[in-house]
């Protein structure tokens, strides 16, 4: 045994030299597993829609992920009509603060950087544009320091004006690029194509697609804040960063006119639970709506006299179903709703978080319809006859059962009642006899009084007179008085 063992050791190492010599290969920098490991991994983001809250919650954990993961870069695929200022600054603030290179690129062709879109590009380490987009049109048309619209105060104007140049113009020499373009896209709203973007150096190159950007950026240095950094971009893998679930819900929800019809859709919903308690899944669905979207409404910047001259609206279309106005108060309701929607978040709002016109006078009709449906069961429902009751009884066409002259039984409703004949009834009309068909016409105490009915009410009643006994026997002493409840 001791032999074998001898004899069978050189072959032993001579099996793992050549495993070693094999593994040195596989993980050489000629190897497979060698180029895996070498193989550079981009993050992309992807930005299509008014820069919000959500937006920049999405994009600033993104960078965080790809500094965790040692990615190569961060390309934001940006289109945008621009968005809030506070959101915007959000992912700024996260550009130069990351120690990942991050590249911004409009597209697709077609799409734009426009308003907080430029300050976006203007402050990524790499800015590309796609053929046929465009950028510029960066004037703050908005917000006051309460985040209103403040376009009555030029000198409030002219401090978010001045404030915004200074932002700009500093991203623009930060990272080589036109500073004077810069500030003429917030003083003048100009624009550019990706052509002359590139021409007046206020993007650094033009690429076909992202393959073709990456190909163009490798090597490039660049300065983040973790000091200087050489792209290795060039065959790349691409990982697109995804949304959730949840990103995707607070993204939608951030869209003014989803917020706008969740709040009327919402509102509308509880009303009809309160109307008509019970029915349940309009009090639940009202209740989400209404909360739902006030979040969205919480993450824009929303006129709160709109919103309340809305709350008004809703008020006066209530009221008018309660009291007599002749339409007055529908109106007023409507006029409200429309002012408040059209105030909510003012003509000042940033681009791409406007209510559309059509949107407001749409859900202003449906409101107009829905309330006149409403008023218009509740007339039928006051002017319909009583079914139950003694109101009820006014009306019902029974039988003679004993002569009424004046005083007698009659059989109405299935019951026997003491009964007297109109007092106005013509002369020769009494008395009446046994089978005549008569209607009820009042109730005195638990007495009835009828009159003879007509061959109409005989018809619509279905009343089998002569000769039907059926109902009950003609002496009232077989059964007690009968009360009209």
């Amino acid at each position: 045994m001791f032999r074998l063992r001898r004899r069978t050791r050189p072959l032993l190492w001579s099996g793992l030299a050549a495993l070693a010599a094999l593994l040195l290969l596989a993980t050489g920098p000629g190897g497979a597993v060698g180029a895996q490991q070498a193989a550079p991994r981009v993050d992309l983001v992807t930005v299509d829609g008014a820069i919000t809250p959500p937006t920049a919650q999405y994009v600033t954990q993104a960078i965080a992920a790809a500094e965790r993961d040692n990615a190569a870069a961060v390309v934001i695929a940006l289109d945008t009509p621009g968005g809030l200022m506070a959101s915007m600054d959000e992912i700024v603030d996260a550009i130069l603060a990351s120690r990942v290179p991050v590249v911004v690129y409009v597209s697709p062709p077609g799409g734009r950087a426009a308003s907080a879109g430029v300050f976006v590009t203007e402050a990524a380490h790499v800015a590309a544009m796609a053929p046929t987009t465009r950028i510029g049109s960066a004037s703050p048309v908005m917000l006051g320091p309460d985040g209103q619209p403040s376009g009555g105060d030029p000198t409030m104007n002219a401090k978010i004006t001045n404030d915004a140049v200074s932002q700009i113009t500093n991203l623009a020499r930060l990272r080589g690029r036109n500073a004077e373009w810069a500030e003429q896209a917030v003083r003048s709203a100009a624009n550019l194509t990706a052509d002359e973007a590139v021409k007046q150096h206020v993007v650094d190159l033009t690429a076909p697609d992202l393959p073709a950007l990456l190909q163009q950026i490798d090597g490039r240095q660049v300065t983040t804040a973790a000091g200087p950094v050489t792209l290795r971009t060039a065959g790349a893998t691409v990982e697109p960063v995804e949304r959730g679930f949840l990103d995707h819900l607070l993204q939608l929800l951030s869209d003014p006119t989803i917020a706008y019809l969740l709040v009327s859709l919402g509102t509308i919903a509880l009303f009809f639970e309160l109307t008509n308690p019970g029915a349940i899944f309009p009090g639940v669905f009202g209740a989400l709506a209404l909360l739902l979207g006030l979040y969205g409404l919480g993450t824009l910047p929303v006129n709160w006299a709109g919103l309340l001259l809305i709350g008004l609206a809703f008020a006066l279309l209530v009221a008018d179903l309660y009291v007599t106005s002749f339409g007055t108060l529908t109106l007023g309701g409507l006029v409200s709703f429309v002012l408040g929607s059209y105030l909510l978040l003012g003509s000042d709002a940033p681009p791409g978080l406007r209510i559309s016109p059509v949107v407001i006078w749409t859900v202003a009709g449906l409101l107009l319809a829905f309330f006149l449906a409403l008023g218009g069961l509740a007339l039928a429902t006051r002017f319909r006859k009583p079914a139950t009751g003694r109101e009820g009884l006014v009306g019902t066409v029974g039988t003679v059962r004993q002569r009424l002259n004046p005083d007698g039984v009659v059989f109405v409703a299935g019951e026997l009642w003491q009964a007297t004949a109109l007092a106005t009834l013509p002369p020769g009309t009494l008395p009446i006899e046994p089978d005549t068909a008569v209607a009820v016409t009042s109730l005195d105490g638990l007495r009835m009084v009828v009159r003879p009915a007509t061959a109409a009410e005989v018809a619509a009643s279905g009343v089998t007179t002569v000769g039907d006994r059926r109902h009950g026997p003609a002496d009232p002493s077989d059964h007690a008085e009968r009360s009209p409840a």
